[in-house]
């Protein structure tokens, strides 16, 4: 505060000449001025250089540590985002020539940490964690990601789109060590540079660390981040700044052999075999910021099932990318097309899984591929992939090349945009293919929009596909932009998918359409009472055939309220009212040889549906979902549950429950379809795991348990014994089994 005295020169401001009086007020406007840039200003951590060792064992004892800078107060991100977290957490950093070390102090008020499971990977909101970005091309687009809990779990990820999409399929070598007290926990991280890409000579990344701290449902982050945006958002970040620049990038050479011994029992096609499978990976260093994945004769076997859905939709649905063969940027291939996944150029599922002449999806043997991708400077990046498939003419299954090539470069601060070219070509005569399944290939352009502050973001992309004797129009086109203030969340979003473009590679569940959506939004913030936020949302979205006159095909009009309460459970409400004409005849329940509801006819009818999700740092968790209403000329009642039980750390059981009930007038068929899916976990150690799933789904008619016991043996090597039990429920009867023994192991040279 500024006292004004008689001798102060200020006071004599009424006395002095319109110059001074100029002179002394602009002085003023301009300390004001600094003093607020200065508040706003980018936080950094100053990174020492150190020569001694550091032990890894939670404890920080080190002179290096007693020295070195630490992380100012952390803000609020939940409940609020406007006020120092109530407990305060303390990041460290220091480097050597080969590691970046880590050291956090989180402080608890007491020892009864939240955390599901020992298992590697971990949920980040079920399990008290620090969690760490670097963003070592300073792009504002892509990043790594680490988390560790107070036992010391760990869980490593690559971010991408600004840091709305997280890939932990992703698996590097790092170590951590913690310490658990009655006040605080520390942890101590080791991530070797060699594990890391990040231009030669750097001398500072974009950095931030974010906590969620369960015991008090509280979500806090280094540099604010407003409650708009996502935690990780990549728009907000401070800054590393090194006291030595880093050399080079130095990824080395890593092999990754794979044993498997598989034995099938096909009670279907009453065939038993068996067989040794021998292949591997290889991860190839070039230059400074490049990766080079390798695969020969890989196995994609079912270490992980996929989980069980009830579709009541007439379009496919997308299920996730697992392999670790495409995980590495993997958003510089699967990232082209609609956000909204009405139009995707490449989706990598498709290399692997073909259909036999009779429809089914099968596996299709991968013989060999590589993959190229990475930063070429701090601007370029370039994708390069190229797989080749076998034939399988028994199941009318020809041999394929599946090749893309990918460009992006950063524009203004955190946009991009990206050129690309997907190619399936087929090897070889086959009497079962057409001369126009010879080949087909897509390219295309995408522009992501991305703010400095993500207040705008977007996507604006024009495709094209071309086949034999078909490369007249063909055109995806996606133009789409959202606002987001702390208050208003406004999107527009148009998409036209020609009738005739084709994407072999890609995921196109509709095809023919113009598509328009329009939402808003609005979030209150109350001062008092049990709610953090509410959010009232209206959509509305359109799709129209512009080949049938532009033929309104489905009409969806939504009524939504989301309730955020300050105990950390979530609720919300929604009214839809849909208008479908069916083109063809279709039945939702999908009995075998039962009527369709007629196409050529439109459907009106409207639901309810309310949700509800405790807080997850409870010991016994749930979520319920429920809807009421019409459906198509009927009438649907749907009611979902999943729960969890917590035996922290060791074991979780949880249970997911699903029934839709749809009504139909006669003759058309109604249903009672089932999905139920409970889940044994259990983690023996941060080593050894074991997990048990049972699911069930009538309208698959199936019956399937998973069972895996996973020991990681050696840092990203691990040992894999796989029981897989598949039983046709009408009449009841197995139908498929196998026992899978894999190992894999990790050598870096």
């Amino acid at each position: 505060m500024l006292l004004l005295t008689p001798k102060s020169p200020l006071s004599r401001l009424g006395t002095c000449g319109r110059a001074q009086n100029r002179y002394a007020l602009i002085s003023l406007l301009w300390l004001l001025v600094g003093l607020l840039s200065a508040q706003s200003a980018e936080k950094s951590l100053s990174v020492k250089f150190i020569t001694d060792p550091i032990v890894l064992d939670g404890i920080l004892d080190e002179a290096a540590w007693e020295s070195a800078d630490q992380t100012d107060f952390y803000w609020q991100f939940f409940p609020t985002d406007s006020v120092q977290a109530g407990h305060a957490t303390l990041t460290k950093v220091l480097y050597d020539a080969t590691t970046l070390y880590v050291a956090i102090r989180a402080e608890s008020p007491n020892g009864k940490y939240v955390v599901a499971s020992l298992r590697r990977d971990f949920g980040g909101t079920n399990n008290d964690n620090v969690s760490l970005l670097f963003d070592t091309y300073r792009d504002g687009a892509n990043a790594y990601f680490f988390g560790v809990t107070p036992y010391g779990v760990q869980r490593e990820g690559l971010v991408s789109n600004g840091g709305s999409v997280f890939n932990t399929t992703w698996d590097v070598k790092w170590r951590t060590e913690s310490r658990m007290y009655k006040d605080h926990y520390i942890v101590e991280i080791a991530i070797p540079f060699t594990s890391l890409k990040f231009p030669e000579a750097a001398d500072r990344w974009r950095f931030r660390s974010y906590r969620w701290n369960l015991q008090t449902n509280e979500q806090s982050s280094w540099v604010r981040v407003p409650q708009n945006q996502p935690l990780s958002s990549l728009a907000f970040m401070g800054e590393l700044v090194f006291e030595k620049p880093l050399g080079k990038s130095r990824t080395p050479l890593a092999i990754i052999p794979y044993l498997n011994v598989l034995g099938i029992q096909d009670r279907r096609a009453d065939d038993n075999t068996s067989n040794i499978g021998i292949g591997g990976d290889a991860k190839v260093a070039i230059g400074n910021s490049l990766n080079l994945d390798l695969t020969v004769n890989p196995d994609f076997s079912n270490v992980e099932v996929d989980a069980l859905f009830t579709n009541l939709t007439r379009f496919e649905v997308l299920l996730p990318e697992r392999r670790q063969f495409f995980i590495d940027n993997n958003d510089l291939f699967d990232n082209f097309g609609s956000i909204y996944s009405d139009a995707s150029p490449f989706f990598s599922r498709r290399i692997g899984l073909a259909r036999n002449s009779s429809g089914a999806l099968i596996e299709n043997q991968i013989l060999a591929g590589a993959r190229l991708s990475g930063k070429l400077n701090d601007k370029w990046r370039i994708g390069l992939l190229n797989i080749q498939t076998a034939a399988d003419e028994a199941n009318q299954i020809a041999s394929n090349n599946n090749a893309m090539i990918a460009l992006q470069r950063k524009v203004f601060q955190r946009s991009t945009v990206g050129a690309f070219l997907v190619n399936r070509e087929t090897f070889g005569k086959y009497s079962f293919t057409e001369p126009d399944e010879h080949y087909n290939r897509v390219a295309g352009i995408d522009y992501n929009l991305a703010s400095a502050d993500n207040t705008w973001t977007g996507k604006f992309y024009a495709h094209k596909s071309f086949s034999p004797d078909n490369s007249q129009g063909n055109f995806s086109t996606q133009a789409t932009t959202t606002y987001n203030t702390r208050h208003w969340n406004i999107l527009a979003d148009f998409v036209y998918v020609d009738e005739d473009f084709q994407a072999d590679l890609g995921f196109v569940p509709r095809k023919g359409i113009f598509k328009n959506g329009l939402g808003v939004a609005y979030t209150f913030y109350p001062k008092k009472g049990i709610l953090n936020t509410h959010r009232p949302r209206l959509t509305s979205l359109i799709f129209w055939r512009p080949a049938q006159d532009w033929q309104r095909t489905d009409h969806t009009i939504r009524y939504a309220h989301l309730f955020n309460f300050r105990g950390g459970s979530v609720a919300e409400g929604r009214y839809t009212s849909q208008y479908i004409y069916l083109a063809n005849p279709f039945d939702p329940t999908r009995t075998p040889g039962g009527e369709p509801l007629p196409g050529n006819q439109d459907y009106r009818f409207g639901q309810v549906q309310a949700t509800y999700t405790t807080n997850n740092t409870r010991r016994m968790t749930y979520g319920v979902e429920t809807t009421l209403g019409n459906f198509f000329n009927g009438h649907l009642y749907s009611f979902g549950v999943e729960a969890a039980l917590r035996f922290q750390p060791w074991a979780q059981l949880s249970v997911a429950i699903n029934y839709d009930g749809i009504r139909l007038p006669d003759p058309y068929p109604s249903a009672n379809l089932w999905l139920l899916s409970p889940r044994l976990d259990v983690t023996f150690n941060k080593s050894l795991f074991w997990s048990t799933v049972f699911q069930y789904s009538n309208q698959r008619e199936n019956l399937g348990i998973n069972s895996r016991l996973q020991w990681r043996f050696a840092p990203l090597s691990d040992l894999y014994l796989v029981y897989n039990d598949n039983y046709a429920t009408t009449p009841f009867m197995p139908s498929f089994r196998s026992l899978n023994l894999k190992a894999t192991y990790w050598l870096n040279l």
